[in-house]
């Protein structure tokens, strides 16, 4: 059989649960999941394989209106993510419905030449009746060649979803090895897991002023690895607020980290944490280059 390997640009508004998706797809974590909104800031890609076919799953930042400068690279990277892609995927969450944001970026989509699907997600928490009355507006909105419904978390027509998108794949050489799940690299991915701890411990109250920055990442002769980060924050009371009383609060982010870590990398991890208040570093041109983001003016 011949080989098939193509790019998919996974779109949609913020939680509409692409991350979820793309790792069901690849059948393991490739991309940080978490109920805060805007969740991922640089484009993943997680690799699928599907009998003779490889698909490049690009799991692209949400789509929002942008006000600060690390929003506008977040939503350049999502629209840069689409272009030269095989097939755009936009991702509905089913149970939120339509909305002024979603008409926008069907308006945007409009203008686009890539062929595209519509997956409508989380369609387990929602009725029937606002599926199909919601499936109907889209397609009067965009002519998409397919339509899916799924839930990424059950894993519910995630199968269906997978071959479609295998037969879809143009003809042509696999671009990784069998077994790369991911195209991040190891330091990255190191940041992205320390950043979803934080989310998942500190809730609402670090919303998203906060970004990780690897310092170190070090092979030891004994195979295991010592990576030291910088959790970078604004102001005073938010490094209080991550480090918590006594260091309690840094303590379980830093061990839930490495647990994790040790488990996808498959080896012994050594963390160490720092937090660091520096109110512009959001700035910083050199951390946008660290997390694969452009620099946007």
């Amino acid at each position: 059989m011949t080989e098939r390997c193509g790019l998919v640009a996974v779109v949609g508004a913020p939680n509409a649960g692409k991350s979820t998706l793309v790792n069901a797809l690849v059948g393991q974590k490739v991309a940080i999941v978490s109920p805060k909104a805007q969740t991922t800031r640089v484009r993943l890609m997680g690799i699928a394989i599907q009998g003779e076919a490889q698909i490049l799953l690009l799991d692209t930042p949400g789509i929002f209106a942008p006000r600060r400068r690390l929003d506008r690279a977040m939503v350049a990277a999502a629209w840069g993510g689409a272009q030269d892609a095989d097939l755009i995927a936009l991702v509905i969450d089913a149970k939120t419905g339509f909305s002024t944001r979603i008409e926008e970026m069907l308006d945007t989509l409009k203008g686009r030449r890539e062929p595209k699907i519509l997956v409508l997600n989380k369609v387990d928490v929602t009725a029937k009746e606002e599926l199909l009355t919601l499936t109907a507006r889209l397609s009067e909105r965009l002519d998409f060649e397919e339509i899916f419904m799924v839930s990424a978390t059950t894993g519910d027509g995630v199968g269906d979803l997978k071959s479609a998108l295998a037969a879809r794949m143009p003809e042509g050489p696999w671009h990784f090895p069998e077994e790369q799940v991911s195209d991040a690299t190891d330091r990255m991915l190191a940041a992205e897991v320390t950043r979803e701890q934080l989310y998942h411990q500190l809730h609402a109250e670090l919303p998203y002023a906060s970004a990780i920055e690897t310092e170190k990442y070090e092979e030891r002769k004994d195979g295991s690895v010592a990576i030291h980060q910088q959790i970078l924050v604004g102001r005073p009371t938010q490094r209080a607020i991550v480090l918590g009383k006594g260091g309690a609060r840094i303590r379980e982010i830093g061990a839930a980290a490495r647990q994790e870590l040790s488990q996808l990398l498959g080896r012994k991890v050594h963390l160490f944490l720092h937090v660091k208040v520096k109110p512009d570093w959001e700035e910083d041109r050199g951390l946008y280059r660290d997390i694969g983001l452009d620099w946007v003016e």
